[in-house]
């Protein structure tokens, strides 16, 4: 049975209650379970000990990361909650070093981590529309969530050892959260999640 750990990052602050990342992490819950996962969560909003968050880390197989994109990066308390656990698990189970020698200090950065042969997904939530990313002369220039943004919190967990298993993107959830793109995104979202965890289990 593989261990997943949830980290539902989805931050109450000012007009945001999280409210749409607490309902995605449910969705993740309720189908990695009733295919026969064993699941842990954590929410960013709550009290946590950084070196408990550290075991829940050593104990998974998987990391999923739920996590809205404020100004064009995680929420504070999400890059708060991973400074301190990261932190925390520095040669205790996340990484050791950052892979360099004094002998040679030009070569191997980022090759120190301790997770080899565990993964992460990452999914994040968007006011802004697919298009904003797809179309040529809107916002994001053809650059996508993966490549842009998110370029930086990948390379944090390849830094640790851990490879990427393809995300989920959910986008134009203010002016757009229509009842019907909610249930679309949701079908969506979970074809995607157990064709990515079959994909995993396959290669293992």
């Amino acid at each position: 049975m593989q261990k997943i750990f949830i980290i539902n990052g989805g931050q109450h602050f000012a007009h945001s209650g999280g409210k749409f990342n607490s309902t995605l992490t449910g969705w993740t819950i309720a189908i990695l379970k009733s295919n026969g996962y064993e699941v842990r969560t954590t929410n960013i909003n709550d009290v946590y000990e950084p070196v408990v968050e550290v075991e829940n880390f050593k104990w998974a197989d998987v990391i999923i990361y739920h996590t809205p994109i404020w100004w064009f990066q995680v929420p504070n308390k999400l890059k708060h909650y991973i400074d301190e656990v990261f932190t925390a698990g520095h040669q205790n189970g996340i990484y050791a070093s950052d892979g360099r020698s004094r002998a040679t200090p030009e070569i191997n950065y980022g090759t120190g981590g301790l997770m080899h042969g565990k993964k992460y997904m990452v999914t994040s939530t968007w006011n802004a529309p697919e298009t904003a990313f797809t179309l040529e002369g809107e916002f994001f220039d053809q650059t996508s969530v993966d490549q842009g943004v998110l370029f930086g919190f990948h390379k944090m967990n390849q830094f640790t050892g851990m490879t990427r298993i393809p995300g989920f993107h959910f986008h134009d959830l203010e002016k757009n959260a229509t009842p019907e793109r909610i249930a679309n995104y949701k079908e969506k979202y979970q074809q995607h999640l157990m064709e990515q965890f079959s994909a995993v289990e396959q290669l293992s």
